[in-house]
């Protein structure tokens, strides 16, 4: 649920404007993204710690409880409707784990509990709700905000929220609350269920992490119900929940790289609330042991485990394309991580966030505290990265090196020399890949393929390399036989183009150097030299830096075995790093070019209306053989060896011999079967 307004985002974006071109980048402040801060896996999680932080939480809480009762943010502008049933699930679960009899917790609970009941149940339909299929159930909801009519958009999730603290409240409290008390929040519970399956319409929304949430919260009813001699509602609750994840959420999942992926606005794919989902599957495996969920949370994790750099960095989805999760989706990493055998610890988790939401007094907002609830009771353990190189069917990753690809197979995401180069964007064409540049201006970048890909694998040593072979059609309807390899050793990315020569000039598009890893976090990158060079702002409108063949990008070598040059996109806002939009971030680019403010517009199609970035162009290979235009380009740490290679034709193919390897790269026909033909040789 967003919190940068569309007004916010416009005055943003005019302010980064009025800066102007070629001085932008040296007045402005360094340009942090929000919440990709450090790997999920890295914060203590040995139960010491963990009680130790809890212990810091009640303390905040109860210092920060008013005098009437309630734990909620004073200054919280949205979110509210689920936060002191939040907290209160937090202080039971530090009063189930210390068995304290601290009197003064007992009286917060019963105090904090009361508020609740008596001023944040609702019963009346909020006014301006427009998704209710009973009117005037008098069934009990939570509310987005608290008075009437106020974003009553949001009450749907917030009553999945709510129901989920209730639970936790009485799979924790009994004992602590009184005797009456426990019988309201169990009643309280079931209207909550009945409100959200029955009084409104399911997901409004459309956000798949928010039903699985509802299935979760009634799956923990039922079972809680079954304990307490219900068991007959029990069932009745636990039926309709599975039924609401077999026979809606399941079957409206969508397809991504091969994975099933739970839909969000309309896509699979989100930064942030895909670890959540996860979260939400985890506890759902935890609470039936139905492999359902485990199979479901795996297609998610091995999604996720595809696309995240090597140092955890992603963008790209519907709803937030950049905006990473922290606490929230804790959970499901770490138990999805421990599952199929993978790092997705290295994701950059939100700090902020860290084990739970903060409240502006320091104290938790009890938003999203039933994950933290879960991640206490839960004791998997962190998959660690393999020593070896890693291939997905999406990716190549070893060491602090990598390289993402999209659906066709394309370069979208390098990360080396703790910085990352995302695709960049020519005359609307997305990614990395070679370029034909026409006489008459028009531009073609040969990275979408007319029919299937063809993915090639070898190891050798320590480096792991991808050849792809595309058919691509050019603006005069002549198909080329395009080859894109790949190389990581586990420091730097190699790429190498091989494109049969045509009447146009071609050259390699290399990406656009993004953002680079800083004590304060990841860094907008904008502006980059050459070696020893003065510094060149990626906003001055249609500059253009020629380099010896080296670019530096904070800490991060881009280096081509040929020319290298920037280009400058035109001024504009459709243009990244045009004087308009140097001051934002991809994010912010992407919302501002959406259909709707953020949070509801998709940010990838905002994405998808960007025009222009800055081009990082590299020049053929001087020596490629006779019929082809070959390109190299390294991404890694600097300084580094000379990056000398040569390309020469053999019998069996194209023979690329480069610092500390060599390749042959065989017809784009493949052999006799039609397969690539790769062989990698490592050296010295």
């Amino acid at each position: 649920m967003g919190k940068f307004s569309g007004k916010a985002l416009t005055d943003h974006i005019d302010r980064s404007g009025a800066q102007g071109g070629g001085e932008a980048a040296k007045r402005m402040n360094p340009i942090l993204l929000p919440s990709q801060h450090a790997s999920a896996h890295d914060l203590p999680d040995d139960p010491e710690h963990l009680d130790a932080v809890l212990a810091d939480a009640v303390a905040a809480a109860l210092a920060a409880q008013q005098p009437d009762g309630n734990f909620e943010d004073p200054a919280a502008d949205d979110d509210i409707g689920d936060m002191a049933l939040g907290v209160i699930s937090l202080l039971c679960l530090a009063w189930r784990r210390t068995a304290t009899d601290d009197p003064a917790v007992t009286g917060a609970v019963r105090r904090g509990l009361d508020f609740f009941l008596a001023n944040r149940v609702f019963r009346h339909d909020n006014p301006g709700e427009p998704f209710l299929r009973v009117r005037d159930s008098g069934l009990p909801y939570a509310r987005y905000m608290p008075g009437d009519g106020e974003h009553p958009f949001g009450d749907w999730p917030s009553t999945v929220w709510a129901m989920l603290h209730a639970v936790n409240v009485l799979d924790l409290g009994e004992g602590l609350l009184t005797d009456g008390q426990y019988a309201e929040v169990t009643e309280l519970a079931l209207g909550y269920w009945r409100w959200l399956t029955e009084a409104s319409m399911v997901n409004p929304q459309q956000t798949a992490n928010q039903a699985i949430g509802a299935v979760v919260a009634g799956l923990m009813l039922g079972r809680h119900l079954g304990t307490v001699s219900r068991a007959r509602e029990g069932k009745r609750v636990t039926t309709a929940a599975m039924r609401l994840y077999t026979d809606v959420i399941r079957p409206a999942r969508l397809t991504d790289r091969g994975f099933a992926l739970p839909a969000e606005h309309g896509a699979g794919h989100d930064q942030n609330y895909l670890p959540i989902s996860l979260s939400f599957l985890a506890q759902a495996h935890r609470v039936t042991g139905d492999r359902l969920f485990l199979d479901d949370g795996a297609e998610i994790a091995r999604h996720l485990d595809c696309r995240l750099s090597a140092r955890g960095f992603d963008y790209g989805g519907p709803r937030y394309s950049e905006q990473h999760c922290g606490a929230e989706g804790t959970l499901g990493l770490r138990y999805f991580s421990s599952h199929v055998g993978s790092d997705l610890g290295r994701y950059l988790a939100d700090r902020r966030v860290a084990y739970y939401p903060v409240a502006g007094t320091g104290a938790p907002s009890g938003h999203f505290a039933f994950t933290t609830v879960w991640l206490y009771q839960d004791d998997s353990k962190w998959h660690r990265a393999s020593p070896s190189p890693v291939a997905t069917a999406y990716s190549l990753r070893h060491g602090a090196a990598s390289v993402s690809l999209t659906g066709s197979h394309t370069p979208y995401l390098i990360d080396a020399g703790r910085a990352v180069v995302i695709e960049s964007v020519v005359a609307g064409q997305h990614g990395i890949g070679p370029l034909l540049r026409h006489a008459d201006g028009h531009r073609t970048l040969l990275t979408r393929p007319l029919g299937p890909v063809r993915v090639r694998d070898a190891r050798d040593g320590g480096l792991v390399a991808r050849l792809v072979t595309k058919a691509v059609v050019t603006r005069d309807q002549v198909m080329l036989s395009v080859r894109q390899l790949s190389v990581t050793d586990g420091r730097r990315v190699m790429l190498f183009g091989v494109v049969p020569s045509t009447d146009a000039e071609c050259v390699f598009l290399a990406g656009l150097p993004y953002a680079e890893e800083t004590e304060a976090g990841q860094r907008k990158i904008v502006t980059v030299a050459e070696p020893g060079g003065p510094s060149f702002d990626l906003g001055t409108p249609d500059a253009v830096l020629p380099t010896r063949g080296t670019l530096l990008a904070g800490r991060l070598a881009i280096t081509a075995a040929a020319g290298l040059s920037v280009v400058n996109p035109p001024a504009g806002r459709t243009a990244f790093n045009s004087p308009e939009t140097l001051g934002l971030t991809q994010e912010q680019l992407a919302f501002s070019l959406a259909d709707d403010p953020r949070g509801y517009g998709n940010p990838d199609t905002g994405w998808h209306r960007v025009t222009d970035t800055n081009h990082l162009l590299a020049e053929p290979l001087p020596g490629s053989p006779p019929g082809f235009d070959v390109f190299a380009v390294r991404y890694g740490p600097y300084p580094d060896v000379a990056f000398a290679v040569e390309v020469r034709a053999t019998p069996d193919g194209l023979l690329v011999e480069a610092p500390g390897f060599s390749a042959l790269v065989g017809d784009p026909a493949g052999d006799a079967n039609g397969d690539p033909v790769l062989h990698l040789t490592a050296r010295p």
